[in-house]
């Protein structure tokens, strides 16, 4: 039984060609026979998209292309190109305004499909130019899809030198934290335990001395111990907040 052919059925190209093709469109390539060019490329990939979207463009030995897509338009491919440019375009307006690893990521994982498919469609029009020379235009479009393929390059890096930069970022705030809390905690322990044992023994034999004030405007000597000790703690809580010194440095 005859495997059906994934092209138009009114292309009238080699049967060399179609028996090439399977059922799913498979790698970028081209293929070449009889005079006759095939060039399979992919539609830009979505994020969390499996499977890939093909177009066909199919130039006859008389030097005009037809296009699975756009039909008989003499820019078809053209077309494909700007496509994935305004797709690189996009990326590139997220990655300037990304602010969180979160985002940041979300941007590399769509960047990885896309840059692969933009690889490999440079490599397939670079195939094509050298398969069929005498067509001035792939050289255009080879050298366009050589820009793309420069552009996802530096796009990816970029992104993922800012990504690294804002962990690392990040990494150095919490250990600036981590060190103030353990400053503020050693302070703690400090105070602690110096008053530790003012306090075990005062707990155990009593410290109640008589003064003379407990009958004497009762509430008075409440509040103004009161007010001293919220005095003295502001002063020991403005004490702790106090920046550490970075031992790091010379």
């Amino acid at each position: 039984m005859k495997t059906p052919s994934i092209l138009p059925r009114t292309w009238e190209v080699p049967e060399a060609i179609r028996e090439r093709l399977g059922v799913e469109v498979g790698r970028q390539r081209v293929m070449t026979a009889e005079g006759h060019l095939l060039v399979v490329l992919h539609a830009p990939p979505q994020p969390d998209e499996d499977k890939r979207t093909g177009r066909f463009f199919w130039r006859k030995p008389s030097g005009s292309w037809t296009s699975s897509e756009w039909g008989q338009a003499a820019g078809a491919l053209q077309n494909h190109l700007d496509q994935y440019a305004a797709a690189w375009d996009g990326f590139e307006q997220r990655a300037s305004t990304a602010a969180s690893a979160d985002e940041y990521f979300a941007i590399l994982k769509g960047l990885a499909p896309l840059h692969r498919a933009t690889r490999n469609l440079y490599q397939v029009l670079q195939e094509a130019r050298r398969l069929c020379p005498e067509d001035r235009q792939l050289i255009v479009w080879r050298d366009h899809a050589y820009e793309l393929e420069r552009t996802a390059e530096l796009l990816d890096q970029e992104t993922s030198h800012s990504l690294n930069y804002l962990v690392a970022r990040r990494s150095e705030e919490q250990a600036r934290a981590s060190h103030r809390l353990a400053v503020s905690a050693h302070r703690l322990n400090l105070l602690a335990a110096f008053f530790f044992p003012i306090a075990t023994l005062s707990a155990v034999f009593g410290v109640n001395l008589a003064h003379g004030l407990e009958t004497v405007a009762a509430p008075l000597p409440f509040l103004g111990v009161l007010l001293i000790g919220l005095i003295a703690g502001a002063a020991l809580l403005t004490f702790l907040q106090q920046p550490p010194v970075d031992q790091r440095k010379p």
